[in-house]
């Protein structure tokens, strides 16, 4: 049976092992930090309870779950937490509409919102306002002597992108801020740390800046600014909101700090 609410991803990323799985899945509160397996989820909405797992992720704030006829679907990991609760979409019998309504346009506007971001992330670069339109009425020529003064051509300074590994690697990082960035499906912001001095300790390949989600991982390492830490992850082309941090550490294990 073909769902017709599904928001198919055009590509993810998978888990490399169950491991893997586990420690996102605690990232996102989905499993507790004590858990040792994955499990199944229920996906509840369109009037409808079907058992999913998780699949993969195409970034931090998206899930990719997978249904038990294959189909795979985009959502935000904090709806599917949501759903995991007995009471999700129960409804008051003071309410004007069915038990089935409000659930479907809850996921609705769900979908929607992760439709709209999704958008916005695959557009390199905002568009260029159209030139204004030429006046109506002919200019008045220009009747001065004095040459006009030449147009400063303009240079890029743009770095250039890197060429990052796909696969986990060993790097360094150093702690230069803590702060948040505002979450479109939440009421509360998402704390993040931002590195400088990023480097991929093996193949060496300096990055400069990156950021993290700050998880309940590394916050148990009680982290301030001017720590230096090791750790193998992912590291992706991946802008941070409002910040000019172009690339993300994505899952950092066997965490280690650097002693002075």
């Amino acid at each position: 049976m073909v769902h017709t609410f599904i928001i198919a991803p055009d590509t993810y990323t998978s888990f490399e092992d169950e491991a893997d799985l586990i420690d996102q899945c605690k990232a996102w509160g989905l499993l507790s930090d004590k858990a040792l397996k994955s499990k199944s989820y229920a996906y509840k909405g369109n009037g409808k309870n079907l058992t999913c797992t998780i699949a993969g992720y195409v970034d931090s704030y998206t899930a990719v779950i997978q249904f038990d006829d294959g189909q795979l679907h985009c959502v935000h990991p904090s709806y599917l937490k949501e759903m995991q609760a007995s009471s999700y979409g129960q409804k008051s019998s003071a309410t004007a509409t069915t038990s089935d309504e409000q659930p479907a346009a809850d996921e609705a506007a769900a979908e929607f919102s992760e439709a709209v971001e999704a958008a916005i992330e695959a557009t390199p670069e905002q568009a260029v306002p159209a030139e204004p339109a030429a006046a109506a009425f002919p200019p008045i020529e220009d009747i001065s002597d004095e040459p006009k003064p030449k147009a400063k051509e303009k240079t890029s300074k743009r770095a250039p992108k890197l060429a990052l590994p796909e696969e986990k690697v060993k790097m360094t990082a150093t702690v230069q801020e803590f702060t948040t960035v505002p979450n479109n499906f939440s009421d509360t912001e998402d704390e993040v740390i931002i590195y400088e001095a990023v480097a991929i300790i093996d193949p060496a390949l300096e990055v400069g800046v990156a950021w993290s989600s700050h998880s309940n991982t590394l916050k148990k390492l009680e982290l301030e600014v001017g720590d230096t830490l090791t750790f193998e992850c992912k590291i992706v082309a991946k802008k941070l909101t409002k910040h000019p941090v172009p690339y993300k550490i994505n899952n950092p294990a066997k965490i280690q700090k650097v002693q002075a």
